[in-house]
């Protein structure tokens, strides 16, 4: 399964991949605009969208997935629920916050199961 991962605080990213989502191919990127460019030009099973991101807020991106109608899953997972209620509102499919990031495997197995 392929995961786009768009997270601007590297460590992080980079530490839970390696600990929830190693039996994944895991790409992260910091930005809207190269997330973009991979959705676009790529095949992604699911995205994990942060919210706070450093171009950008994450439901910019959402918006635009839905809006080209791109068949893939989303995740929000801000560690703020502000930022998880407007990626869900934009259109993401299910909210796993970074404080439940244990979970994110299940979460991910279940979406792209439906």
């Amino acid at each position: 399964m392929n995961i786009l991962f768009v997270e601007n605080h590297a460590i992080f990213a980079k530490v839970v991949t390696a600990q929830f989502l190693s039996q994944y191919q895991v790409t992260i990127v910091p930005k809207i605009s190269d997330a973009w460019t991979l959705l676009s030009n790529g095949n992604f099973d699911s995205v994990l969208v942060d919210f706070d991101l450093d171009d950008g807020k994450g439901d910019e991106l959402v918006k635009k997935i839905r809006a080209h109608q791109l068949n893939v899953k989303v995740v929000a997972v801000s560690s703020h629920k502000r930022g998880n209620t407007a990626l869900h509102k934009a259109g993401a499919d299910a909210i796993c916050g970074k404080f439940e990031f244990s979970r994110i495997g299940t979460v991910i197995e279940q979406l792209c199961s439906q």
